[in-house]
């Protein structure tokens, strides 16, 4: 049985705790948004379940043998920079990237791989993090992964069940004491109304639009999370931060591409939030919201709202 709620003590920093697949998601997905909450004196953790071993050198200026040769190191340094151009604690949950199966049929996973590792002791050494950090709010992936990854996929499997097990006394006692996190969201950061709102920017501006090939793809079928969205957090001013982190990962980001087609200016305007879907909250609190914090009785002067 989970413990009684812990809310937050008179002085008490509000603390999250964002869950990530491989280094470069933290960047990718809800970056201003912890950049802005560090700035304004919250206490943010990163974790990072894998350490992004497999994946593909996406910019041809780091496609070189000495960087292939080392990519784990690589990989490590650029998650160690980006945490510091976001201003956030970062912690490695220390499983190994599963790759993406890529033909038809795809090839199976590597043996050891995050993927195909067990869900429970997976989900034992989130808990630990947890129960050390004390978030009172977490982010993770909906059930979909944000987008089919086995890793992303393994990631919301594991962020849901410590969400339900960390603050129950009987589930991994030797993994510290009990703490109950108090709200738990997916983020959600490529809606098809975003995509068409920038792509219309650019049409309005008599420009060339590069997400026309992206909507023009967009399966009829595909489920679009941004029907989900409950909690919009304005965090513009931090788009220019999010960039620079995004571009600390060298290996995966070619700064040529299209994250950064378009300008910060347009972006603050057309669309100035980073999205999520509020998933469980043990505190009352009414959608649509504009802070992740919405709802915690912290003390005046100590959450400062995002809106």
């Amino acid at each position: 049985m989970s413990q009684p709620l812990s809310l937050p003590a008179p002085g008490e920093r509000p603390r999250l705790l964002t869950v990530h697949a491989h280094p470069d998601d933290e960047s990718s997905k809800g970056a201003a948004t912890t950049a802005r909450y560090s700035d304004e004196g919250h206490e943010v953790l990163v974790v990072t379940c894998t350490g992004g071993e497999r994946g593909s050198v996406l910019n041809p200026a780091m496609d070189r043998p000495e960087v292939l040769a080392n990519m784990t190191e690589v990989r490590r340094a650029e998650m160690a920079r980006a945490a510091e151009i976001l201003g956030v604690r970062h912690a490695w949950l220390g499983f190994v990237d599963s790759g993406l199966p890529e033909g038809d049929p795809p090839p199976p996973l590597p043996e050891g791989c995050f993927a195909l590792g067990d869900v429970e002791q997976q989900t034992g050494e989130l808990v630990r993090l947890v129960r050390e950090f004390r978030p009172h709010v977490i982010v993770t992936y909906d059930e979909n992964g944000g987008y089919p990854h086995p890793d992303h996929i393994r990631t919301h499997v594991i962020s849901m069940a410590a969400w339900a097990a960390a603050g129950d006394p009987a589930r991994f006692p030797e993994a510290g004491p009990p703490w109950q996190p108090l709200k738990l969201y997916y983020g959600h950061g490529f809606s098809r109304a975003r995509l068409e709102a920038f792509h219309q920017a650019f049409l309005e501006a008599g420009e060339e639009s590069p997400y026309a090939e992206w909507l023009e793809n967009w399966r009829a079928d595909r489920p679009d999370p941004g029907t989900r969205v409950t909690t919009r957090v304005p965090c513009s001013d931090w788009f220019g931060r999010r960039d620079d982190a995004l571009r600390a990962h060298a290996t995966q980001i070619d700064p040529t591409s299209r994250f950064f087609f378009t300008p910060l200016e347009v972006q603050a305007r057309v669309w100035p939030t980073e999205d999520y879907e509020l998933v469980h909250s043990l505190v009352d609190t009414a959608t649509p919201e504009d802070d992740l914090f919405t709802g915690i009785p912290f003390e005046r002067g100590e959450q400062r709202r995002a809106g």
